[in-house]
């Protein structure tokens, strides 16, 4: 299982139009029997390569156990993961970004600290971008992260709140409403994640992200807001498309959660699975920032 966000690789489907294992039911004991292609890549090997005729194999289980089967294995050393260790831990990790929010807030002018919430974004990114390259969860690494975000987010709600009174508390519903919609629709299939779901939506997010960036360049070379995709019509269309990429991470989060319970993951990749919700979760506050300013006249 892997942290899912518009800049994370992902792990968990096959390239049939589905995934390997989809539904598969969970047994005592260990992961279940499932039918379908090998959901992820054992080490040194392509995770999306095909090898026909090949039963599936339980990515979790140890290097010498038998192959060709999704058979029980003994539970890894630290316990498998459950959906009790991956609440919890995104209530840790959400937990310190609302704390930490709220001290920049009360602590920070908004208007002349935005300098400081700059900083504390890169800062964030960074240690993000470092968490991505691991092949395990840190959750020191995880939780300065989630310190760090809060601060700029912290600043950047107050910047906007000064403008646009009101834009936080409803960028803050905006994005509840969102996630426990993504969720309903999750639990009753009504989204159905695939493989072609998983490509498009993160091929989608990268377009998204690349063309973002190059309207920033482009307003600090010319100033103003660049091409105009983040004000006016442009910026209402682009921030409803943000507002829907995050949407679809979030059902990519809930089935990566999904797998690893079902495959019997080691407990600690449950700090991987809060970090990738965390994530999707600013990235859809933000946008829902944006949107609302853009809509109420603001900046």
């Amino acid at each position: 299982m892997r942290s899912s966000n518009p800049v994370f690789t992902r792990r968990g489907f096959s390239r049939e139009g589905g995934s390997g294992g989809f539904n598969a039911p969970s047994q005592a004991g260990g992961p279940t029997v499932a039918q379908g292609n090998n959901p992820y890549a054992q080490p040194g090997t392509n995770p999306y390569a095909q090898q026909p005729g090949a039963a599936p194999r339980n990515p979790y289980a140890p290097a010498d156990q038998q192959q060709g089967e999704w058979a029980p294995h003994a539970a890894p050393a630290g316990g498998r993961m459950t959906m009790d260790d991956v609440v919890s831990r995104t209530g840790m990790t959400l937990g310190l970004v609302i704390l930490a929010a709220v001290a920049s807030w009360i602590t920070f002018d908004g208007e002349k600290s935005l300098g400081i919430g700059l900083m504390a974004a890169l800062g964030a990114f960074v240690l993000a971008m470092v968490q991505a390259f691991k092949r395990r969860p840190i959750p020191a690494l995880i939780l300065s992260y989630a310190v760090l975000e809060g601060v700029f987010l912290g600043i950047i709600s107050e910047y906007f709140n000064t403008y646009v009174s009101g834009a936080v508390m409803q960028a803050v519903l905006g994005t509840m409403a969102v996630f426990f919609g993504v969720l309903v629709a999750y639990k009753l299939r009504i989204i159905r994640v695939t493989a072609r779901f998983q490509r498009f939506v993160i091929g989608a997010a990268i377009g998204f992200v690349l063309l973002m960036a190059v309207n920033m360049f482009a307003a600090l070379i010319g100033g103003g807001d660049g091409m105009g995709l983040r004000s006016g019509g442009l910026g209402i269309l682009f921030g409803v498309i943000g507002v829907v990429l995050g949407a679809c991470f979030l059902a990519l989060d809930f089935k990566q959660v999904e797998d690893g319970i079902a495959y019997g993951a080691p407990k600690n990749e449950a700090w991987l699975a809060a970090f990738g919700l965390t994530l999707t979760l600013v990235w859809i506050y933000l946008e829902m920032l944006r949107l609302v300013a853009i809509l109420q006249g603001g900046d």
